[in-house]
């Protein structure tokens, strides 16, 4: 607050001289250091080719249309794989991340020393990866198929399942919990009884969640020979087939489309 001499009269601002200050000099800096990352991140490029984007994209969608219908009865099996890879791969990971929510958790964990650190790393380095890097090393290693690829989609949900579920075991009302433990329960127990019935609908909404963005994620794993219908992209690509490519493109957000529509339904259903 400021006071005016003459009237003694009180004169609002919303902050105060210093804190003005700290705040335009805050936002002066912010912007000083966008346009320095900027400049650095822009010194390499051609801008003739960004000056000329508007006419290639409108000539590549010219070549892409109309669609290659005759092309889909070959996508379906491609499809067909690519959803197994996102649902088994999701169940594996659920199994996976379920007891490892449950190590890292404070409340449930043997061990804050050594146990629960263990299991907060496997859920980093879970997170750490995306599911195309796990593809990659998991082709080099398995060969190229769905295997890899539901292997990858699985130690991908391992970390984002296990996060959710550990942080939810933490905010779980321990009044449960007490009344078993005084009873005399034993600690599987008190978790079979107290805790699981809690988090068991944040768990399946978790992992709903997890399967329709595994759903987009396996779409594009076949780039790197983990099967599925980005196998089928990268072969058109790689012929410059946009007929066909555009086809895929179609199918993909279709799919997508259907396993938000579908997820949100069960969800519904179920919680």
């Amino acid at each position: 607050m400021v006071y005016l001499k003459e009237t003694s009269e009180k004169l609002w601002q919303k902050r105060m001289r210093f804190k003005a200050w700290v705040w335009w000099f805050s936002w002066l800096f912010s912007l000083s250091f966008f346009l320095l990352c900027w400049q650095e991140m822009t010194k390499d490029t051609m801008w003739v080719f960004v000056y000329d984007a508007p006419t290639q994209a409108y000539d590549l969608l010219d070549r892409m249309f109309p669609p290659r219908w005759s092309y889909l009865p070959s996508l379906l099996k491609p499809l067909w794989d690519t959803l197994n890879i996102a649902t088994l791969g999701t169940l594996l990971g659920i199994v996976l991340a379920f007891p490892v929510a449950f190590l890292a958790a404070r409340t449930t964990t043997p061990s804050l020393l050594f146990v629960r650190p263990i299991a907060l790393f496997i859920i980093v380095a879970s997170r750490s990866i995306n599911s195309l890097i796990w593809a990659l090393l998991l082709v080099a290693i398995l060969g190229p198929g769905l295997l890899a690829g539901i292997i990858a989609i699985a130690l991908r949900s391992i970390g984002f399942v296990a996060k959710l579920l550990y942080e939810a075991i933490e905010e779980v009302d321990k009044t449960p919990i007490e009344a078993l433990s005084a009873t005399g329960a034993s600690r599987l127990q008190v978790i079979d009884y107290a805790i699981v019935p809690q988090i068991l609908p944040g768990f399946i909404g978790i992992s709903l969640f997890r399967w329709d963005i595994n759903i987009r994620e396996s779409t594009i794993l076949g780039l790197v020979g983990a099967g599925g219908i980005g196998l089928e992209l990268q072969a058109s690509l790689s012929v410059l087939a946009w007929p066909q490519v555009i086809l895929i493109v179609l199918l993909i957000f279709s799919t997508v489309i259907f396993s938000e529509a579908l997820s949100a339904k069960i969800r519904k259903a179920i919680l």
